[in-house]
């Protein structure tokens, strides 16, 4: 009997182990996060917040509202407190109606319209590149950030699957350069793709260039391609956080002459998405570089690099 007993606590342990290991390190962060906020607000309000009821998850969605929370943000700590009662056992209706309805009465009174980041365009880009480029610094630094911003910019990566790049993921090809993606936001399980960037007629902009001077300089073998510097230039063996990627986007940006305010680690995705849609690529082309499961976003892109190229006033002499 005993033995059964103890064989069930190890497959409790290691269901558990499954339940969490289904989500990213960085999605379960996220999901802690948000709880974290929601248990907060239950402490501070008497509420009890595992296992919690739908009444008091609408008020705290009130209080969200109230506080110009997102849209997409009470959307999001919804999901997560949803995730977190599943992970410890409880079950919690999110489709309840007092949760369901005070969404869309939030939505009809605040408006869902979101003000997303701005994409960085070619015109940006560049004016980036050449900032850096000018910088009073070794040149073992400029050509990390360069290769950050340009491999980011022409792979439409996501800033945690530019930091997370590892020497293995690159192959240089006569054409240009392979890129293994061993995982990402929409691959949860691994499966892997390959983003293929050829070389560019400007070798300032080319990112295959730069990356092929930056692991020169840095003497990358192994490991991370992109690491943080210590004691001056001296690189150590520590990759770089996601974080950095908006930092240093922020940080040229500013010494460009444009303001950064609305611009984050994102805008160098959207912004290959939106250049390579002004420029008539098709819808599954960008999918194909992008890794977008869905057509949604990239559509939304697509719509607004169209917003004056298809514009009815360009038909109307005044």
């Amino acid at each position: 009997m005993n033995n059964i007993i103890t064989d069930i606590k190890a497959l409790q342990e290691e269901t558990l182990l499954n339940l969490k290991s289904s989500k990213a390190n960085n999605t379960v962060r996220a999901y802690k996060s948000d709880f974290n906020d929601f248990e907060l607000f239950c402490a501070q309000n008497g509420f009890k917040s595992l296992p919690s009821e739908p009444k008091v998850v609408s008020l705290y969605l009130t209080h969200l509202s109230t506080k110009e929370a997102k849209m997409s943000t009470l959307k999001r700590r919804l999901v997560s407190i949803s995730v977190i009662h599943k992970l410890k056992g409880h079950y919690l209706d999110t489709k309840h109606p007092s949760i369901i309805e005070n969404i869309m009465g939030i939505k009809r009174r605040k408006g869902s319209v979101q003000k997303s980041k701005k994409p960085l365009l070619i015109k940006s880009l560049k004016q980036i590149i050449n900032v850096i480029d000018h910088q009073d610094k070794e040149e073992i630094k400029i050509f990390r950030d360069r290769s950050i911003i340009l491999i980011g910019f022409s792979g439409g990566f996501r800033r945690n699957e530019i930091v997370s790049l590892d020497y293995d993921d690159l192959d240089f090809v006569p054409e240009g350069l392979k890129i293994t993606i061993k995982r990402s936001k929409t691959d949860q399980f691994g499966e892997g793709f390959t983003k293929a960037l050829p070389y560019f007629d400007s070798s300032q902009y080319c990112p295959v260039v730069s990356l092929k001077k930056w692991i020169e300089l840095s003497k990358i073998n192994s490991g991370p391609v992109f690491r943080r510097f210590i004691k001056g230039s001296k690189l150590s063996e520590n990759r770089l956080t996601d974080q950095t990627v908006a930092l240093l986007i922020k940080e040229y940006l500013n010494l460009s002459g444009i303001d950064s305010k609305n611009y984050s680690g994102h805008s160098l995705r959207s912004g290959f998405a939106t250049s390579a849609a002004e420029s008539g690529v098709e819808e599954r082309s960008i999918m194909a570089m992008t890794g977008h499961k869905s057509t949604e976003m990239v559509r939304k892109y697509i719509k607004e690099a169209n917003l004056f190229k298809n514009n009815a006033l360009n038909k109307i002499k005044i």
